[in-house]
């Protein structure tokens, strides 16, 4: 019994089943392609679907240059962007700067201008009543006799400023009623700038010297003091300025003038220690008071004498 070959089976197999694959695939093949062959169908598909190495190779190639060309550009950005900022951080600065300065000139012009605007701050240097100014023209009068402790002086301005202004409007009457003649200025520019010039350079001066001397005295009260001074001298020379004798002046200004002036020097002797600043002191306001007193009256005041002769007949004169 012999075993049979191997060759026969799938011949006959192949043989017998070739046409019937060939019609399968035929099928197929009309089914797909329409009746062509497989390998033209494959040479001919478009092969854009996918990507070969080549490509695949370009393409890193190309965004490996795109990442190095994004990479210097950043670098430049960022050198750039330091350089920038530096000078954006020193032109920040500077804007800060300039903003505070301003900032600080602002507030400081501002309260300059709040400080000589604003009237409050006056208001209690001029806040007093009538009653109380004719009370305080009354005392400048009257010596005190107290002197050892401190009197007190007024803090307000309102009447020392009014009898400069009083002395102002006096001394320029007196001007015009002796046909005084001014050749620099004016008549009302001279009598403001005498009275005003005297109140305030003498209180000045005085005060300088009174902290010298260490007297106990405010600036504010030696105006004040210096000013209800003058009402001696707004009574003399208003009397006398009318009154044409050089006798009456000197009765007042020994007596009235004399007085206010004495009142001054003993409110100063109680706030002053020790016996020579108060001599020092108390001597140059007393002189200083007294002598503008008399520059008053002979400086702006003319009294002209006219001298009678007795009418002589032509007669009498042969």
């Amino acid at each position: 019994m012999s075993a049979p070959g191997p060759g026969p089976g799938p011949v006959a197999a192949g043989g017998g089943g070739g046409r019937s694959g060939a019609a399968e695939w035929g099928g197929f093949e009309d089914n797909m392609q329409g009746g062509g062959s497989a390998v033209i169908d494959m040479e001919n598909m478009d092969d854009t679907s996918g990507s070969s190495f080549e490509d695949m190779g370009e393409m890193h190639q190309r965004m490996k240059e795109e990442e190095e060309e994004e990479g210097e550009a950043g670098a430049a950005e960022e050198e750039d962007g330091e350089f920038l900022g530096v000078k954006g951080l020193r032109g920040q600065l500077g804007r800060q700067v300039a903003d505070q300065v301003w900032q600080v000139g602002k507030r400081q012009a501002s309260k300059a201008f709040s400080l000589y605007a604003n009237i409050d701050i006056l208001r209690p240097y001029f806040d007093v009543e009538p009653v109380q100014v004719r009370a305080r023209l009354l005392e400048s009068m009257i010596p005190v006799k107290m002197i050892s402790f401190p009197q007190k002086i007024a803090g307000e301005l309102y009447g020392p400023l009014m009898l400069v202004f009083t002395l102002v409007a006096i001394l320029l009457h007196g001007m015009k009623t002796s046909d005084t003649i001014i050749r620099e200025g004016t008549l009302m520019g001279t009598a403001i700038g005498t009275c005003f010039g005297y109140w305030l350079g003498v209180s000045s001066f005085i005060y300088f010297l009174a902290y010298l001397c260490n007297a106990q005295i405010t600036m504010v009260q030696m105006l004040s003091l210096l000013g209800y001074g003058l009402f001696g001298h707004c009574i003399t020379l208003f009397v006398t300025y009318n009154i044409h004798f050089h006798s009456l002046f000197y009765i007042f200004w020994l007596v009235v003038g004399g007085l206010s002036t004495l009142r001054m020097v003993a409110v100063l002797v109680s706030r002053t220690v020790g016996h020579t600043q108060r001599l020092i002191l108390c001597g140059t306001l007393a002189a200083l008071h007294m002598l503008f007193l008399l520059y008053l009256h002979f400086a702006y005041h003319k009294v002209v004498e006219v001298i009678k002769i007795p009418y002589c007949t032509p007669k009498c004169s042969s």
